[in-house]
C-alpha cells in the first residue's frame, strides 16, 4: 500500500528523465524540453508507432520509399521493444546518430545492420540495408556496381580483415572511419 509511485503519463517529462537525458546527451535542460514540446506536438500519446515513424521519414524523402529502411531504423530506436519509440529513446537514438562522436554514430549504423542480432553483419544483412538505403533515398539505378548484392560484397571483401566473410563491430567501425566513401554510404551522419 505505501509502495505505490505516483503514475505519470507519457507526455509528461519528469525531473529523472530529464537528469537521466542530460547525462547521456549533450543537450541542456532547455533543449530537451524544446525537443519534448515537438516530439508531443508530433506525437500527443507521447509514443512514436511505427506508422508514424515512416510518415515522419517520408516528409524528408518524399521522392523515396522510406518502409523498407524504417523497419530496421525502428526496431534500432526501440530500445526496449514494446513496438513504440518513447521521448527517451528518440532523444537518445537522435544524439547517438547526430551529434555523438564518430564512434557512437558507427556503433548505432552497425546496430541498425545487424538484423540477426549475432555481432556480426554478413552479406545477406548488407544487401537488404543496401536496398532499403537505395528505396529510401530514391535510387532506382541498380545495374553495375551500383547493385546492392555486389556491393555489400566488395564492401565486405574490402572491410572484412578477418576472413571469415562477415563484418564485426570492429571491422566495421574501422573500415568506416578509413573509407570516406564506404562511411558516406553506410553512415551518411557520421
Amino acid at each position: 500500500m505505501g509502495n505505490k509511485q505516483p503514475k505519470t503519463s507519457s507526455t509528461e517529462l519528469t525531473d529523472k528523465q530529464i537528469a537521466l537525458l542530460k547525462a547521456n546527451t549533450q543537450y541542456s535542460e532547455e533543449e530537451i524540453r524544446q525537443w519534448h514540446a515537438g516530439f508531443i506536438r508530433d506525437c500527443p500519446s507521447g509514443r512514436l508507432d511505427k506508422k508514424r515513424f515512416v510518415d515522419v521519414y517520408r516528409q524528408f524523402y518524399p521522392s523515396g520509399k522510406p518502409d523498407n529502411y524504417c523497419k530496421y531504423a525502428f526496431t534500432t530506436f526501440d530500445t526496449n521493444h514494446d513496438g513504440s519509440v518513447d521521448f527517451s529513446e528518440f532523444l537518445l537514438a537522435m544524439t547517438a546518430t547526430s551529434k555523438g562522436d564518430l564512434d557512437d554514430r558507427l556503433t548505432v549504423a552497425f546496430e541498425m545492420y545487424d538484423i540477426s542480432n549475432d555481432g556480426l553483419i554478413d552479406l545477406k544483412e548488407l544487401t537488404m540495408l543496401l536496398t532499403a538505403m537505395y528505396d529510401l533515398v530514391g535510387e532506382t539505378d541498380r545495374t553495375g556496381d551500383r547493385d546492392p548484392k555486389k556491393r555489400a560484397a566488395i564492401i565486405i571483401q574490402k572491410l572484412d580483415v578477418s576472413g571469415d566473410k562477415k563484418l564485426s563491430k570492429a571491422e566495421f567501425i574501422a573500415g568506416c572511419k578509413n573509407d570516406a566513401v564506404i562511411r558516406k554510404l553506410l553512415a551518411p551522419n557520421s
